[in-house]
């Protein structure tokens, strides 16, 4: 537990990544992906927990924290990120299977590097997972979108003043958009705040995502579709529109890894009434023109993972879903204990096989 954070800088083929990181190049790898609106620094506990028996290795993916600035191609989904670890596992010469943990968007990269390439995959973790489908703008289990046109998915579903919070550097408490508010409200389950000097660190690593054309939120489109924006096809929040992102094909890989999907039981970024979706801030009123539930339910996100994921277990697959209560879209920073039993305990058996 007293292990040492070694924080490293990559060249890969494909950018430069900064990587945060411990325990023995002899133990088996375990790398983990952080979501949206943040970096590595949000696994440090992860790390000391593991390290004596993992080569725990987690990086900034392309747009966030210490990595490189490129920008992200949205209409690859999130194969960008996917391509980047391909690299950085080249870079780094790990040749057998890697242990691959991916909270929030980070599962969803995840998965599309399991997809691109089932052999070098040995388990995956999803944390708080984004849908399948990516986020917003579908409404049922198989990911029909509620228009052709994707609209209130992309870069115009992020608040402009969250945006402009993150751009001008705020590590305030005044504007309530401010990362370190919407963090306290939404990544965590209020009123839990950790310790003054890691909430620091951690707002942080969410100023250190990069704003702009190709990066954070991404570009759109207006139309007359409610709510009135479509996915543009540079960004992040694009490249996480169901325009571009179907995770559906993990259903065929080949071979099957065993997958455990954790989660906060008080979720509120995903879940089957996401505060962060426009179905369901539609349906809240807060949101006037909405539609209503026949074309516009909110987005059934825990529901289409756990759908995806009965597929892969009657295609061969195995799964297991664990719910921590009393945490919300970050168990492993709000309930770390539980969170690495149940990382553990999954992680032991795969070695043990």
């Amino acid at each position: 537990m007293h292990e040492h954070l070694e924080t490293t800088s990559i060249q890969t083929a494909r950018l430069r990544i900064s990587c945060l990181s411990a325990g023995s190049p002899d133990n088996p790898p375990l790398m983990l992906i952080h979501g949206n609106v943040s970096s590595s620094l949000f696994w440090q506990d992860t790390i000391r927990a593991l390290s004596d028996r993992y080569r725990v290795i987690a990086p900034d993916l392309r747009g966030y924290g210490q990595t490189e600035a490129r920008p992200i191609d949205a209409t690859r989904g999130l194969r960008d990120w996917s391509d980047d670890l391909k690299e950085l596992s080249r870079a780094l010469k790990i040749e057998q299977p890697v242990h691959f943990v991916g909270w929030s968007m980070g599962a969803g990269v995840v998965m599309q590097y399991a997809i691109d390439h089932p052999r070098e995959v040995a388990s995956l973790t999803l944390v708080a997972p984004l849908s399948p489908f990516g986020f917003g703008g579908t409404k049922d289990v198989e990911g029909t979108p509620c228009y052709a046109n994707y609209a209130g998915s992309g870069g115009g579903t992020a608040n402009p003043q969250f945006v402009r919070c993150i751009a001008e550097q705020d590590h305030g408490e005044e504007d309530e958009n401010s990362p370190r508010n919407v963090m306290n409200q939404f990544y965590f389950r209020p009123p839990f705040r950790v310790k003054r000097e890691v909430e620091d660190q951690f707002v942080a690593a969410m100023l250190s995502t990069r704003t702009g054309k190709g990066y954070y939120p991404g570009s759109f489109e207006t139309c007359e579709q409610w709510p009135g924006v479509t996915p543009g096809t540079d960004g992040i929040n694009n490249a996480m529109s169901p325009k571009y992102v179907n995770l559906t094909p993990i259903v065929e890989i080949e071979p099957k890894c065993p997958i455990l999907w954790i989660r906060g039981a008080e979720d509120m970024i995903v879940s089957d009434q996401s505060l962060f979706d426009f179905g369901t801030l539609g349906k809240m009123g807060v949101v006037p023109g909405w539609p209503g539930e026949d074309v516009y339910p909110p987005q059934p996100m825990v529901s289409q993972m756990r759908h995806l994921l009965e597929r892969y277990q009657a295609a061969g697959g195995r799964y297991r879903e664990v719910v921590i209560e009393g945490a919300g879209h970050a168990p492993h920073v709000e309930k770390p204990e539980l969170f690495h039993a149940e990382l553990s305990r999954f992680l032991s058996a795969q070695l043990t096989k």
